[in-house]
C-alpha cells in the first residue's frame, strides 16, 4: 500500500532528518530545540480540547494570525494549539500566544510520531495552513475522528500534477479532509481533482493583514528625509540576489537607494558578503537600532534588511518594490503585504504561488510584469522619472488590497461551525 511504503520511506530517512534539523541549528539554534517533539516524545503538558492550527513557517503563520483573531471574536476564551515546522515560524507563532495557549513542532509525518502527537494533545479539530497536507497526519486523524481542516488552501497546477502522479498516497490524504476553504476558485477546481470532498472558496487570509502602522508611519518618514529614491527588493532568493546586485554595480552613478530583504535570516551574513563582492558598501539594519538611516547608514551603496517583522517599515521606505521568489522559477511570494501598504511592485515572471492576486494586482494597476532582472531595472528607472504615475499605482495598491478583505470572517465562521459547543477532549 502507498502509505505504507511512505512511512517505510520515512523511517528510513529519520537519520538524515535529523542531521539535516543539527545542520539548521547551527545558524538557527530554534531548529535544536526540543528536538523530541518532532517524534512525538517528550511533549509538555498540553491541555486537552483546544483548536490544533499548523502553520509550517513564518508567511503561513502570519495569515494565521488573522483567522485566529477572526476565531477568537467569534469563540471567546477559545484556547490554542500552534504547531510549526521551521524556528521563523515558531518565532513569530510566539506573538499569537494567549495564557492557556501552547505551541509545538509539528510531528515528522511518521505513524508512531503522528499517533503519540494526536494521543497527547487531544484537540477538538485540527486546522492546516495553505498546502500542509500530510498522509499520516490525516490517517490518524481519521481513525480518532478528529475533524480535519485545510484553511486558505491553495494548490498550483504544477503541485497539482506532482499530486497525480503520487495520487495513489495523496487522494486518501486530501479525502481525509473534513473542509477545505480555498483561496481561489481554480484552486477549489484542483484541490476537488485531487480528492477533497468539501471544498468552499472563501479568499485570501493575506488580504486581511493590516500593516502595523507605526512602522508604516516610520518608514514614510525615513523616506521623507532622503534625497534619493528607494528601490526595495523584497523576500529574495538565493540566486537573485547575485543576479540583482550584478546589475545595480553597472548602474552609472548616481543611482537610487537599494534596500535589500532576503527572504530567509540564515542568509543575512551571505547577502552582506555577496554585496561587498560586487564592490558595493553595505549598512545592515540590525545596526541601526531606532536611528533614522540618514544617520546610521551614511552614503552606503545598499541597505540590508536583517530584520524580521518589519516589512511594513521597508515597504513604508520604499518608493517601488521588486518581487523576491519571482525572478527565479520559485512561484514567488507575498505581494498582497506591498499592497496594503501602498508601495507598488514590480514581478518577474514566475507568480504561480499567488498567481490570482498577482493578475488581480496587474489589471489593478497595482504591479507590472517584468520579464528579467533587465526588463525591472528598465521598469524602475521609467517610473521614478514619472512621480505621478507612482503616486497613482501608490493609491491603486491600497484600494486593490482593501477590495479583497474578508476571508478570515468567513473561513472563522465555517470552522467554528465545526467545534463543539465545549471544548471537550478526545481519547
Amino acid at each position: 500500500m502507498a502509505r505504507q511504503a511512505y512511512s517505510w520511506v520515512l523511517r528510513l530517512g529519520t537519520p538524515a532528518y535529523l542531521a539535516k534539523l543539527w545542520q539548521r541549528g547551527g545558524r538557527e539554534p530554534l531548529y535544536r530545540h526540543a528536538i523530541g517533539e518532532r517524534f512525538g516524545l517528550h511533549l509538555p503538558p498540553v491541555a486537552p480540547g483546544a483548536l490544533w492550527l499548523h502553520a509550517v513557517s513564518l508567511g503561513e503563520t502570519r495569515a494565521a494570525a488573522a483567522l485566529i483573531d477572526a476565531l477568537r471574536a467569534q469563540r471567546p476564551g477559545l484556547r490554542l494549539l500552534l504547531t510549526h515546522g521551521t524556528a521563523t515560524g515558531r518565532e513569530a507563532g510566539q506573538a499569537l500566544l494567549r495564557e492557556g495557549d501552547h505551541q509545538l513542532w509539528l510531528p515528522f509525518d511518521t505513524p508512531g510520531a503522528v499517533h503519540r502527537f494526536l494521543r497527547h494533545a487531544r484537540p477538538c479539530l485540527g486546522v492546516l495552513m495553505e498546502t500542509e497536507i500530510w498522509p499520516n497526519l490525516l490517517h490518524a486523524a481519521a481513525a480518532r475522528r478528529l475533524p480535519m481542516v485545510l484553511a486558505n488552501a491553495r494548490l498550483s497546477e504544477k503541485s497539482a500534477r506532482q499530486g497525480q502522479r503520487l495520487s495513489l498516497l495523496m487522494r486518501p490524504a486530501a479525502d481525509a479532509l473534513n473542509l477545505v476553504l480555498a483561496q481561489t476558485e481554480a484552486d477549489a477546481q484542483r484541490l476537488r481533482t485531487a480528492g477533497a470532498a468539501d471544498v468552499r472558496v472563501c479568499g485570501n487570509l493575506k488580504y486581511d493583514l493590516q500593516p502595523d502602522e507605526a512602522q508604516l508611519t516610520r518608514g514614510r518618514a525615513w523616506r521623507a528625509g532622503l534625497s534619493r529614491p528607494v528601490v526595495a527588493a523584497v523576500n529574495t532568493r538565493e540566486g537573485e540576489e547575485e543576479a540583482l546586485l550584478t546589475r545595480w554595480a553597472a548602474w552609472a552613478p548616481p543611482r537610487p537607494q537599494l534596500l535589500l530583504v532576503p527572504r530567509h535570516p540564515q542568509r543575512f551574513d551571505a547577502v552582506a558578503e555577496l554585496v561587498r563582492h560586487q564592490g558595493l558598501s553595505v549598512s545592515r539594519r540590525s545596526q541601526w537600532g531606532q536611528a533614522s538611516p540618514v544617520e546610521a547608514a551614511g552614503e552606503a551603496d545598499v541597505w540590508l534588511g536583517d530584520s524580521l517583522g518589519e516589512m511594513a517599515l521597508y515597504y513604508g521606505l520604499s518608493d517601488v518594490a521588486l518581487l523576491g521568489g519571482s525572478f527565479a522559477p520559485l512561484g514567488g511570494h507575498n505581494l498582497i503585504e506591498s499592497a496594503a501598504c501602498g508601495c507598488p511592485i514590480i514581478l518577474g515572471p514566475s507568480t504561480f504561488n499567488f498567481a490570482q492576486a498577482a493578475e488581480g494586482a496587474l489589471a489593478a494597476g497595482a504591479a507590472w510584469r517584468a520579464h528579467d532582472w533587465d526588463d525591472a531595472l528598465a521598469q524602475v528607472r521609467q517610473l521614478l522619472a514619472a512621480p505621478k504615475r507612482l503616486h497613482e499605482a501608490a493609491e491603486r495598491a491600497t484600494a486593490f488590497a482593501s477590495a479583497h478583505r474578508g476571508a478570515a470572517t468567513r473561513m472563522a465562521s465555517a470552522i467554528v461551525a465545526l467545534l463543539p459547543p465545549t471544548a471537550h477532549p478526545r481519547g
